[in-house]
């Protein structure tokens, strides 16, 4: 399992270096992710210190840390 979410995780960062920051709306709605897989890789990249997750009005803007 923890390869899977090392390969979403990936995924993420590839579409926010290609699209820029995002919602996890648009993340999971061009990726074809599950919410549960979402974030378990923004997790993952949230703890590797990849990504910033600020809150916006009812949900959350994600952009990756240069």
């Amino acid at each position: 399992m923890i390869d899977i979410i090392g390969t979403v995780a990936g995924q993420i960062w590839r579409y926010l270096d290609a699209n820029g920051e995002s919602t996890p709306i648009q993340i999971k709605a061009n990726l074809g992710l599950s919410n549960t897989m979402l974030y378990l890789a923004l997790g993952w990249l949230s703890r590797e210190n990849k990504v910033n997750i600020t809150p916006h009005e009812y949900t959350y803007k994600i952009s990756l840390i240069r």
